[in-house]
């Protein structure tokens, strides 16, 4: 074998090995936040105050990010003595400062006070009290996107709580919501009304009882990909916002009003185990005719459907006679969710030759539990 190939091969594993070994530390390491800042550049800046943040959003350092592990445990070759006496102190109910974080999206860094948080996580801490200053991302990724609408939307109301959406655009239609929840809060105190102020009272008497109702209509299992705020601001914005008629779905106007403050008043003196249902029970019965000599087989398979309560067979034009019990919400109307069951579940049945339905008059509530 030719030696200096040889000598080439050798270099070449030396040289992944030792990648692979820093690849390693680095791992090990809590995280750089120049790194970060630098990966989705974020250097415009707004000074969030103090406030209590969970440690375990806390996963790099600004500058000594080399001296502690990924889980912002003291590495070996740092001198020990100052953990050792910031635990002893803390111990023994000594007031700590606030440390210094700052913060990209959903993670924390450590400015001023890496001793002090390392001693936190240590004793289990579960959040420690910081003075944050946020770093805003301005790569134009669709979370990054979104980051700066939620973040734009946390500054303007002042709410303490977490309001999760997933499209670009929703921020700004709760807003509006506010806006209009606003006027008309001023007209009733007749005084004006802070931004604030009036939304922490939309959040309390129109967003949480609205809510309320998609969670006990367990509507979120229907959308996976979605949060429970995705939900709320889809229906409000078409009940309170775009004021659409609709052919379908109609029975949700029975629930929540047309008017935002209409549907505040009327929750008002619910409590949430008062909350209406979103779901009803539909009854549906399906006239069939099947090929000759195949009603046993397509019985059976009807049989195992879990929506099938009865099935007769019946002699003259109609084969078989089907009862069906469907569940839908009040987003859809009867006729999308008979038919879709027929089209995906009885007409997928070898044998049926044509369907006709027939739908009752009316529905009833079905309770329900999310699961």
């Amino acid at each position: 074998m030719d030696f200096t190939y040889l000598k080439s091969k050798i270099a070449r594993l030396l040289n992944r090995s030792e990648t692979a070994r820093n690849q390693k530390r680095k791992a090990a390491e809590a995280k750089s936040f120049k790194e970060n800042q630098q990966q989705e550049e974020a250097f415009d800046t707004r000074d969030l105050g103090t406030r209590m943040v969970p440690v375990d959003k806390i996963v790099g350092s600004v500058g000594r990010y080399h001296d502690f592990d990924d889980k912002f445990r003291l590495k070996h070759h740092v001198p020990h003595d100052r953990l050792q006496n910031i635990k002893k102190a803390i111990r023994e109910g000594q007031p700590m400062p606030p440390v210094d974080l700052y913060q990209i999206k959903d993670e924390f860094y450590v400015l001023d006070g890496n001793h002090r948080v390392s001693a936190a996580k240590e004793m289990g801490y579960g959040a420690i009290d910081a003075r944050i200053v946020e770093f805003i991302p301005s790569k134009n990724t669709l979370e990054n996107i979104l980051y700066r609408e939620k973040a734009g939307f946390s500054e303007k109301t002042g709410l303490p709580y977490a309001i999760e959406l997933t499209e670009v655009g929703q921020y700004a239609h709760l807003a509006l919501q506010i806006s209009k929840h606003r006027r008309f809060f001023e007209q009733v105190q007749g005084k004006r009304v802070s931004f604030e102020n009036a939304a922490l009272d939309w959040y309390k008497t129109i967003y949480l009882p609205l809510v309320g109702v998609i969670e006990k209509g367990c509507l979120i299992n229907s959308f996976p990909e979605r949060t429970i705020a995705d939900l709320y601001a889809y229906i409000s914005s078409h009940q309170w916002e775009k004021g659409l008629t609709r052919k379908y779905g109609t029975g949700i106007d029975q629930l929540i009003p047309k008017d935002m403050e209409d549907f505040r008043k009327k929750m008002s003196t619910k409590k949430d185990f008062e909350y209406p249902e979103m779901q009803r029970e539909i009854t549906a019965f399906v006239l069939m005719n099947v090929s000759a000599k195949k009603e046993h087989h397509i019985m059976e398979k009807l049989y195992a459907l879990n929506e099938v309560r009865e099935i007769h067979s019946v002699h003259g034009d109609v084969d078989i006679l089907v009862k069906a019990v469907l569940t839908r919400d009040l987003l859809s109307s009867d006729a999308e969710i008979i038919g879709q069951f027929v089209s995906d579940r009885i007409r997928q049945i070898p044998g049926v030759i044509s369907t006709q339905t027939l739908i009752p008059a009316s529905s009833k509530i079905k309770k329900n539990e999310c699961g």
